[in-house]
């Protein structure tokens, strides 16, 4: 038996038990690709661990990569000119960011990406990527769906900031973070983030949260939420 052969399919067969290469399996962009092309992102990609506050890149950087959060936390931001930071998004497990850029003639990434907490990335090699894709039909058309959900939401949340109230968007951001099943969650990222997210400064999110908590609508108990009352933060969220 050739040796290099069997040094190869034993390769293989680690990565493909591996950690990084269920992780691709599992996202719903790479669900089309056979194993051999998952081979293939995963000899091409890197793998990055960052501890909290670490950056992954900055806005303006060169677009090489775009990205699979494996676990933790990664806030996507902008500075303004005063120098005020906005969180644009934060992404977690399982989701990725950056896909888009890979279409773009020498695009730059218009983001920071920033740990929030200990986070391990994978980051995948866009243009290899992007020439893969013209042998995957199905893959295209799941990453067109993804961007398409994607402006989407962007879209809501552009009439959310500019036609709903602070109390509009903190009521609809703690009913997107409630469990299908239950009422109560922890905020799982730092009320500051949480407020430049929805557009307020901190101490109005906090009084807010508050107000919420006087008319017995949640509960606060340190960063855990319960929801008291669902339709009355319906209402608060649709402005009424």
């Amino acid at each position: 038996m050739d040796l290099n052969i069997t040094l190869r399919d034993t390769r293989i067969n680690n990565r493909r038990q591996g950690k990084l290469f269920n992780a691709l399996k599992q996202s719903h962009l790479f669900a089309s690709l056979s194993d051999e092309q998952l081979d293939r992102v995963c000899q091409n990609a890197s793998n990055t661990k960052l501890s909290e506050n670490q950056a992954l890149f900055k806005q303006g950087d060169d677009v090489y990569r775009f990205y699979l959060v494996i676990t933790g936390k990664i806030k996507l931001s902008v500075l303004s000119p005063r120098g005020q930071e906005k969180v644009i998004d934060v992404v977690s497990d399982g989701q990725m960011f950056a896909e888009a850029l890979m279409f773009m003639d020498k695009p730059n990434y218009p983001v920071n990406a920033t740990a929030i907490m200990n986070t391990e990335v994978l980051g995948i090699d866009a243009k290899d990527f992007k020439a893969m894709l013209r042998d995957s039909v199905d893959t295209c058309f799941f990453l067109l769906a993804d961007m398409s959900i994607r402006l989407k939401s962007l879209i809501h949340e552009i009439d959310t900031l500019s036609l709903q109230t602070g109390n509009c968007r903190v009521a609809a951001y703690l009913l997107d973070g409630t469990p299908e099943d239950a009422d109560t969650f922890k905020l799982n990222i730092p009320k500051n983030l949480i407020a430049s997210r929805v557009s307020v400064k901190p101490e109005t999110f906090s009084r807010i949260l508050k107000e919420l908590a006087e008319k017995d609508i949640v509960s606060v108990k340190g960063g855990e939420i319960t929801i008291l009352d669902r339709e009355a933060l319906k209402e608060m969220s649709a402005g009424r």
